[in-house]
Parts: C-alpha cells; structure tokens; sequence
C-alpha cells in the first residue's frame, strides 16, 4: 500500500471513530435529594445521632444506575450514572433526612475518628436499591442502633419497601422513586430512635 492510501485508511478510521463517538448519548448525572417525610412521634430535638457505617452489595456500589430485569439479571446503563459515590449519597441524605424528623441538629456521618459525643450509633448494610421491571424501586435495608460507645447493641431490624414509578423506564422517575424510600426508611428509623429510653449518663459520658 502506497503511502497515500495509508493516509487515506487513517483519516478513514478517525472519522468512522468520530461518527461513533458522535452518535453515543450524552451522559447523564443523578444525585439523590432530602425528602420531608417523618411523623411527630419522631421528634427529640435534643438526640444526638452518629450515622454510619454503611455496606453496599457490590452490584451497588458503582457509578450507574441499577434495575433488575427479571430473577438475578440486572440492567447497568452505562449513561444514568450517579454524580458521587452511592454510598456517600445515601449517608449524606439519611443523615440530613433524621435531621429533619427528629428536628434535631447533633445528628452526623461517623467519619474516621470520632471527636464528639453521641447518644445513639446507627448504622446499615444496603441489600437492595434499584429499580425493578414492573415499574417500581425497591429499598432493601438490614439497620441496627447501638449506643453511644459502639459497643451495646440496642436494636436491630430489616427494611423492605416499594415504591411506584411516575414514569416506568424513566430515570429521573427512578430517582424520585428512590429519594421517597430513603426518606420513609428515615422516618422509620427516627421513629425507633426517638421511642429508645434515654442513654444511661455513664454510657454517654464515655462516648465522649
């Protein structure tokens, strides 16, 4: 091949290259948002909560939306992303959600090492949160409540919640979807956390 026919494959091969590139869809970024959803008895204004940690399954803990299509076969777009860490996402909004419900201003994210006291540790391991194929999201979550300390655990419970899609298929509807879960798995919590008798003064003083 002469010199000129191997410029022309290689301005053939860029432009076959570009036109692909060209024709893929954009990406698009989610993040997940607070939802005031929690009932009265939640309130205890003066509860300081530490939130965290939480496990994802490794099917979860990646950039793209999931939705599970049927049985154990899973759909990950590769262009319905998450604009974070999943994991980050969740905390950040489960934390700003028990906020809300229990109207209190000590609630935080548990991370690295702890410098203030808390009343109550509350932490989760995320077995399901995904949209399905009939047109719903779903919120699978194993939760436990310890005290101040770490080391007494005081509750354990499991979470498992549906919601309807607005718009099946869509993602901005999965979302939406998913941020009404969180926000009632939050109530749910704070609901517990508030019916909790106090913290003995001695277990809270050596939380601090």
């Amino acid at each position: 091949m002469t010199e000129r026919r191997w410029r022309l494959a290689a301005v053939a091969l860029v432009a076959a290259v570009s036109a692909g590139c060209a024709s893929s869809p954009p990406a698009r970024f989610y993040a997940l948002s607070a939802v005031g959803v929690a009932p009265p008895e939640a309130r205890a204004p003066g509860l300081a909560v530490g939130v965290g940690p939480l496990v994802l399954p490794e099917y979860l803990d990646r950039p793209q939306l999931v939705t599970r299509e049927s049985g154990n076969r899973l759909r990950i777009d590769e262009f319905e992303r998450w604009g974070g860490s999943l994991r980050d996402d969740f905390l950040r909004v489960w934390s700003e959600n028990l906020a809300r419900a229990l109207g209190s201003e000590r609630v935080r994210l548990l991370e690295g090492e702890l410098r203030y006291g808390v009343d109550l540790r509350v932490g989760a391991e995320l077995l399901a949160f995904e949209g399905n194929d009939d047109g719903s999201a779903r919120l699978k979550v194993r939760w436990a409540v310890r005290d101040g300390t770490g080391r007494r655990t005081l509750l354990v419970r499991e979470s498992d919640d549906r919601q309807p899609l607005s718009a099946p298929g869509d993602s901005r509807a999965l979302v939406a979807a998913l941020d009404e879960l969180l926000a009632r798995f939050s109530a749910e919590v704070a609901g517990a956390l508030a019916a909790l008798p106090p913290t003995p003064p001695e277990t809270a003083a050596q939380a601090r």
